[in-house]
Formats: C-alpha cells, sequence, structure tokens
C-alpha cells in the first residue's frame, strides 16, 4: 500500500495532504490559489499519482506560504508512501513541450535533495499568480521528498505555458521513477544498501 496521508499546520497554513503512488491521476486540490490548483491537477493527471490536498493559508498576505508549505506536505508525503523505496526504478526523466514551452526534467529519488533550477519566466506574473513561486514549489518538494531535480528551459515565450510545463515533466519524470520495476523483484535500487 503505497499511500501515505500528511497534515500540515503552522501559524500561516493548515494543510492535508494525501498520496497513493498507484493511483489513475485523481485529483481533489483546493487551495484558494487557482493557478495553483490547476497546477496541482496536473502533477497528479500525468504522474497517476492521486493526490488530495486541502489548504487554508495566509492568503490575504499573499499566496508564498501556501504553496511553499504545500509542497513541504507532498514532499513529506511522498516520502512515506515510498517507504524503503525497495523495487521502485528511482530515476525518472522527461523533455515536454507545451506550445512555445519546451522543459526537461531529469529526477533522482535518492534521499539528497539537490535543485537545479534554468527556468525563467518573461512575466512576474500569471494572473495573480507570483511566476518565482514555482520555483519555491520545486524547491520545497525536491528538499522534503529528498529528490536530486533538475529542470531546464530549451524554450518558452508565455509564462503559462512555461509554467504549466515544468509541472507536467515533473509529473511524467515522477511517474518513471515511482514505478515498480518488475525486473527488481524488491530490491533496492543503490549499491550502497539504503536510500
Amino acid at each position: 500500500m503505497r499511500k501515505a496521508e500528511i497534515t500540515r499546520k503552522t501559524n500561516e497554513t493548515a494543510i492535508t495532504v494525501a498520496l497513493d503512488l498507484d493511483g489513475t491521476g485523481a485529483c481533489t486540490s483546493q487551495t484558494g490559489i487557482g493557478f495553483f490548483d490547476h497546477m496541482i491537477d496536473q502533477l497528479a493527471r500525468h504522474s497517476l499519482i492521486d493526490i488530495t490536498l486541502s489548504a487554508k493559508g495566509d492568503l490575504h498576505i499573499d499566496d508564498h506560504h501556501t504553496v511553499e508549505d504545500c509542497a513541504i506536505a507532498l514532499g513529506q508525503a511522498l516520502t512515506a508512501a515510498l517507504g524503503d523505496k525497495r523495487g521502485i526504478r528511482r530515476y525518472g526523466h522527461f523533455n515536454l513541450a507545451m506550445d512555445d514551452a519546451q522543459i526537461a526534467t531529469a529526477l533522482d529519488l535518492s534521499g539528497r535533495p539537490y535543485l537545479v533550477w534554468n527556468v525563467t519566466h518573461p512575466t512576474a506574473k500569471i494572473g495573480t499568480f507570483d511566476t518565482e513561486l514555482v520555483r519555491e514549489f520545486f524547491q520545497a518538494l525536491s528538499t522534503h521528498g529528498g529528490i536530486t531535480l533538475h529542470v531546464d528551459q530549451i524554450h518558452g515565450l508565455n509564462s503559462h505555458h512555461i509554467a504549466e510545463a515544468t509541472f507536467k515533466s515533473l509529473a511524467r519524470a515522477l511517474r518513471m521513477a515511482v514505478e515498480m520495476d518488475p525486473r527488481m523483484a524488491g530490491a533496492l535500487p543503490s549499491t550502497k544498501g539504503s536510500l
């Protein structure tokens, strides 16, 4: 049962997230941030990870705390759902094209968080959403999910397309990495003996 539920409560946010790594991509995301909910839906749909996310945050200040704390909770839930990581593929990569945008993502569920981010948005906002929060999400997810994560923008003119392509590319790379490898027969995908 590769499932997990995490509840995170601070003075800034109250978040509950549930994941099923062997789902169908079903998503319910209620964060109060329309564009962010759309991105979480893309993450679920293209990774085939079921995600239920509920967040109440200090949106009267801005979206920063809510987005970052959701990523923290998602990373923690991913770690919990993966358990000891026996039998998984561990590595994932995907080069995704969306209209003018092309994003390449490579990741390792190594337990060693590291983010390489080569993505720029031509505008500061997508509607009311701050584009700098896309990187904040990926940073917090990498840190709390123990993911070595490289995201490179090959092309991109439209901020919405660039942001959406990053989430979709992440999703497809995650799908590959969390899948059980039938050739591994439950073995740990590491020569170190632990991940």
